[in-house]
């Protein structure tokens, strides 16, 4: 157990804004910061930060809350995990307890396939580091590829030993389970036919280097191991099976490591393998990621856009399947992003050319050498052309159809008159062909399968208005009054229940000056009035106990105490006017009015407005309880007239006319 002032200096030191900024590409908006959704695919930034509330909210999604809430929703952390991922990032000693033996065995999957994951990795680097066949083979061939020491040590470069199952007894001696091995994929386990009781067990990677995969977060996903002999059989490269945790089409070798030069230089090299990242990195051109062999997705690209909206593609020189390369641009295309792509000399590619060239000369060539996709597209085709007018024809189609993935119209119309340019070929015809493939597409979608309708579907009024609740609404905004004045001093206008010389109910004005909290406390004490919502109830009454409590109350130091429910909630309150900052009216002549009321009408407004509510509420429920005989229900259409009277008062003081 992680103690509660380890947890307390977490929050009180981590900025929200700087670790959010890991993993989105954050730009100011006043006195917040806004960026792309990283849960949803998005366009336009629907997702906001709060430097000076230390909350976040994801309008898109409708997530949010404070920085722990982000990495448990995010990196899928464990609340434990994230503190600690928040300490070690600002160097803060937590103190905790061992864990034992029976919490080990409690932990939920996904965090022990982490914590075996962890530990092979940790395994792998020990075996190279620290044995004769690990130095004299794998060191060997990290040395001879051109990776110092620190270079192997930061990326967490590793050997399995050339063993059957060395890392699998090495890990079941130090607790962890057979079968989080299997699900990780790091040992294979199969039926021993003649001990069905005691299953066959095999390292996946032995006799391989290991390359850790790792999150954007810093966490052990999967390996990618290498293979150093000349066995045919074998694959040259082996990864990690998928599993819970380790899902290729979502992930980006590198990454981790590169995240911060991504946003920092706004932009992202692209290359192909595992040493491709590491001898640029080591170069000292850290924006580099890696599709690790596999075919670049759409998930992978969009983990690149949260940071950066500009992609350079980096090819082998004699790059066989450079054609068929060419479809992960129109990927990237489709996303919005902005594509270059950059080719190195024959006989070289990414981890070569770094290696035997000073970061200056690398730097000079990407930036003389990467091309706009169009001009790398159609220098490329054209060659296969050559003079051959129908593949000519087909290479502008070509391109044109890159060109429709666009979703921007006017980079569209940009692209077609630089391709009319290099191709010589009139913008009109390509403008007419961008339609008809604009129209195929539509036509397209329009023929997937829709919803069946049922005759008269058109007349039949199905749609049912989504009511107002009002009561959900007026707790929502007792909350944020407490969250947001709760300690504020204000001068408040009470009305006492009196009675008239004539008999009448009256209400009679009483200035009092108190705390807003206190007021809005004895207010509804006074009423016996319980908040209906179970999440607001809770809210509330922690609200209550935190105000009293202290005079300096911090949002930060509350929302560290609540669970992450309370968390999400809070957040979603205290953002939710937020979201009107995300569409800039300002840029549009639109001025939107703040807030003029005062807190202490603010407050009181809501406090009546309830009090109607639930008379009115009570009301209704007595009406349904009398009965035909006028006689029999005498006192119940009294206590009804009553609460009629009062509830004119009240609504007379918030100037509201009954009907």
């Amino acid at each position: 157990m992680i103690s509660k002032s380890s947890i307390d200096q977490v929050f009180e030191t981590a900025r929200l804004e700087e670790v959010i900024g890991d993993f989105v590409q954050l730009k100011k908006s006043g006195s917040n910061f806004k960026g792309l959704s990283p849960f949803t695919d998005e366009r336009t930034p629907s997702f906001m930060v709060s430097p000076v509330k230390q909350i976040w909210k994801d309008f898109s999604s409708g997530k949010g809350g404070n920085v722990v809430a982000f990495l448990m929703e995010h990196e899928h952390f464990t609340y434990p995990e994230a503190i600690r991922y928040l300490a070690k990032k600002y160097n803060i000693e937590i103190e905790e307890t061992e864990r034992t033996d029976e919490q080990k065995q409690e932990a939920d999957e996904r965090e022990s396939m982490y914590l075996v994951s962890e530990f092979a990795q940790k395994h792998f680097a020990e075996m190279l580091w620290e044995t004769e066949l690990g130095k004299a083979i794998g060191l060997t061939y990290f040395k001879e590829r051109g990776f110092t020491p620190d270079t192997i040590k930061k990326f967490g470069l590793g050997y399995c030993l050339d063993q059957w199952d060395g890392f699998t007894k090495a890990a079941l001696d130090q607790g962890y389970r057979l079968n989080y091995l299997e699900k990780t994929g790091l040992t294979i386990v199969k039926e021993n036919s003649q001990n069905p009781g005691d299953p066959r067990k095999f390292d996946r990677f032995k006799g391989r280097v290991m390359f850790p995969i790792h999150s954007m977060s810093g966490r052990v996903l999967g390996f990618g191991g290498r293979i150093l002999t000349n066995d045919k059989k074998a694959a040259k490269y082996q990864n990690s099976p998928e599993s819970d945790i380790y899902h290729k089409s979502k992930v980006l070798y590198g990454i981790y490591y590169a995240k911060q030069a991504i946003a920092k230089e706004d932009n992202c090299f692209l290359v192909e393998g595992y040493t491709d990242v590491i001898q640029l990195h080591q170069r000292g051109i850290e924006n580099v990621v890696s599709s690790s062999g596999t075919a670049l997705t759409s998930e992978q690209i969009r983990l690149i856009n949260r940071l950066t909206k500009n992609i350079t593609v980096l090819f082998d020189g004699d790059a066989a399947g450079l054609r068929a390369s060419l479809r992960g641009i129109d990927l990237i295309l489709e996303q919005g992003m902005n594509v270059k792509v950059c080719t190195f000399p024959e006989g070289e590619d990414p981890d070569s050319f770094a290696k035997s060239n000073e970061l200056e000369e690398v730097n000079r060539y990407l930036a003389d050498h990467a091309k706009d996709f169009i001009q790398f597209k159609a220098n490329l085709l054209a060659k296969e052309a050559a003079n051959d007018p129908i593949k000519r024809a087909e290479t502008v189609r070509d391109i044109v159809n890159s060109i429709a993935k666009i979703p921007d119209g006017i980079k569209q119309e940009i692209y077609i008159q630089e391709c009319a340019g290099i191709m010589n070929v009139s913008e009109s015809v390509l403008f007419s062909t961008l339609a008809q493939i604009g129209k195929k597409n539509q036509n397209e979608a329009s023929k997937k399968p829709a919803r069946e309708e049922k005759a008269f579907d058109v007349v039949k009024n199905d749609a049912t208005v989504e009511k107002v609740d009002v009561q959900y609404e007026l707790e929502r905004k007792i909350i944020e009054i407490l969250l947001l004045y709760g300690n504020n001093t204000e001068n408040f206008e009470d009305l006492v229940l009196k009675e008239s010389e004539e008999g009448d109910l009256i209400l009679e004005p009483e200035s009092i000056k108190s705390k807003v909290y206190e007021k809005i406390f004895l207010d509804l004490q006074d009423d016996e009035i319980e908040l209906a919502n179970e999440h607001f109830r809770s809210i509330y009454y922690k609200l209550i106990e935190a105000l009293n409590q202290t005079e300096d109350f911090k949002l930060s130091s509350f929302l560290s105490g609540l669970d992450q429910t309370m968390v999400a909630e809070v957040s979603s309150i205290m953002m939710e006017e937020e979201k009107y900052t995300l569409h800039n009216w300002e840029r549009k002549d639109i001025y939107p009015k703040g807030k003029k009321i005062g807190v202490a009408q603010l407050a009181s407004e809501t406090i009546l407005t309830l009090r109607c509510f639930l008379i009115k509420k009570r009301m209704l429920a007595l009406q349904s309880n009398t009965k035909e005989s006028v006689e029999d229900n005498r006192e119940t259409l009294e206590e009804i007239m009553n609460y009629l009277h009062l509830n004119k008062l009240l609504n007379k003081k918030l100037n509201r006319v009954l009907s």
